[in-house]
């Protein structure tokens, strides 16, 4: 139905915001950033569906094209784009490259030349299956019954949402969510999408920035209930991307329970689940669990994409119990299947083992090495955004940091982090600007880490160009405009949230290192007038 109305759509594309997600009552959707209606001209050559897929597009695909007409090069094209949008890990090309040519992955049987079992091969799902159990720390052996394998996990959100829900309906997800998912679970399956809005701020109820609570799933399941909206499933990215966090076990459990009272099926994503680059961080896989509260509706998805570096070879996996749900999305395989010879190339991957029961070469060169390439390169990022006094989410898992620019926002809206986005293009470096993940509040970008350090400091070098360009244009501004008074267009203190520390449990808040004490001081006296407003002449 919400298709079909776009037959009527002229240049204004009249409907859009209410095929994409329905507005609830206190929360109008702006479709800026993701379509753009204005001047668009409808291709009579086109579907309904394959006109707004035409219009379909952002700050994240325009960025994408412009980097790949672009690209940095060291040599060839030094004063190209240097990719800090895209989150993949460009840290292991070198361990990828070696493990991938060795003689035990080329294997050309009959076999993987003809179609396979539209779940995969058997020898991939078994391989999956005891790949899981180990690295998930399943209380029980996980079954390759169990397992379907597809051409990466945006193919099984697609799918999942197609055998999960009915056009028109809808699916609850946290926001900042990767935006990726917008267009598997709507653009593919005409399926909405529902959020639930974080913000920053820190209350009683909310002990760090952008906290998922069981009180805001449920407020925003009955706003949507409220106007009409059928929801049947919930996503949870664990760890979160852009965020990085990482849920704990009784958050995972306090969300299952939600959903099962709610007769809701929970996709978890874990593609992230082996990239928690600190020891002190704790991740914990909804496979891990003694008992799922519904594991008819539980079905977990992962990849090797993220994990091992490998972007290019596209291979996801689900892992679900309830064997219709298996069944239905193995019918859609048809469509989204791995070829033989990368089923092979990936079941010995898996299955590289030494004497010990665990993988010899995945956990004692290519994870040790991966996760200290990560931590390095995190702590680079991270100082230097320390050194400017930009505040940040300081997380252990994942490729990205989750970063603060408000205050470089004179008017604070999404048209001026547009516009921000685009000047750090124009000076040859790609973010990721919130309004792409939904963010409630503008200002915020994502920054991918997992890059080679020549592009780091260059990257970082043309960063700091723009800041500090943007930084003496506000002071600039401000100079010329009329002295407000202190609470005029100033947010109270304590609702700019400033938060640079590791996430830690209440009894350990006290054990902030010195250096995230100063940073957290550097943006403290950044962000606030009073150095303007007591100048040492006033003092005379």
């Amino acid at each position: 139905q919400a298709l079909s109305e776009m037959e009527g759509m002229g240049g204004g594309g009249g409907n859009l915001q209410e095929m994409r997600v329905r507005p609830l009552t206190k929360r109008s959707v702006d479709m800026h950033g993701f379509c753009n209606p204005s001047g668009f001209q409808r291709s009579p050559y086109l579907s309904a569906r394959g006109n707004f897929a035409n219009m379909f597009q952002g700050s994240t695909e325009e960025g994408y094209k412009a980097y790949h007409a672009d690209k940095y090069d060291e040599d060839k094209n030094p004063n190209g784009i240097i990719n800090f949008g895209t989150s993949e890990n460009k840290l292991c090309f070198d361990l990828m490259s070696k493990r991938l040519t060795q003689t035990d992955m080329d294997l050309m049987e009959p076999s993987l030349l003809q179609y396979p079992d539209w779940k995969g091969h058997l020898f991939l799902r078994e391989e999956v299956a005891r790949f899981l159990t180990y690295y998930c720390k399943a209380p029980a052996p996980l079954k390759a019954e169990n397992v379907i394998v597809l051409n990466g996990c945006g193919s099984l959100f697609s799918a999942l949402a197609t055998v999960l829900c009915d056009p028109g309906e809808a699916v609850l997800i946290a926001t900042p969510f990767y935006g990726g998912i917008t267009q598997s679970i709507f653009l593919y399956g005409n399926v909405k999408l529902v959020y639930v809005c974080l913000d920053s701020k820190i209350t009683g109820t909310n002990t760090r920035p952008f906290q998922l609570t069981v009180e805001k799933l449920e407020k925003a399941l009955q706003d949507a209930q409220a106007e009409g909206v059928t929801v049947r499933a919930l996503i949870l990215l664990n760890p979160q991307n852009p965020l990085g966090d990482i849920y704990s076990l009784s958050e995972l459990r306090d969300y299952l329970e939600f959903a099962k009272r709610h007769e809701l099926h929970v996709i978890v994503d874990e593609i992230y689940m082996l990239s928690v680059f600190d020891e002190s961080a704790a991740f914990h896989s909804v496979l891990s669990m003694d008992r799922l509260p519904d594991p008819q509706r539980t079905h977990v998805m992962w990849g090797i994409t993220k994990d091992f570096a490998v972007s290019g070879i596209r291979f996801g996996t689900l892992y679900t119990e309830n064997q219709d749900v298996a069944n239905a999305v193995a019918s859609l395989c048809y469509f989204h299947g791995v070829c033989g010879p990368v089923q092979h190339k990936v079941a010995q991957l898996l299955k590289d083992r030494g004497e010990s029961v665990a993988p010899y070469w995945i956990n004692q060169v290519y994870l040790r090495a991966n996760h200290a390439r990560l931590k390095a390169a995190h702590t680079y990022v991270t100082d230097e955004l320390k050194t400017l006094g930009v505040p940040f989410l300081n997380r252990n898992a994942g490729f990205f940091v989750w970063i603060d620019f408000r205050k470089y926002l004179k008017t604070g809206t999404f048209e001026e982090e547009l516009l921000l986005w685009k000047r750090f293009l124009d000076n040859k470096v790609l973010l990721s600007c919130g309004k792409a993940f939904e963010c409630s509040e503008p200002g915020w970008f994502r920054i991918i880490f997992a890059d080679k350090t020549h592009r780091l400091q260059l990257g970082m070098q043309r960063i700091r160009k723009v800041l500090e360009e943007r930084e003496q244009e506000i002071l600039a501004e401000e100079k010329e405009q009329p002295c407000q008074s202190e609470q005029d267009g100033k947010a109270d203190s304590t609702d700019e949230v400033i938060f640079v520390s590791c996430h830690q449990e209440p009894t350990c808040a006290n054990s902030s290192n010195l250096g995230d004490l100063i940073g957290l001081l550097q943006q403290q006296m950044r962000s606030s007038d009073w150095l303007q407003k007591n100048t040492a002449e006033q003092f005379a």
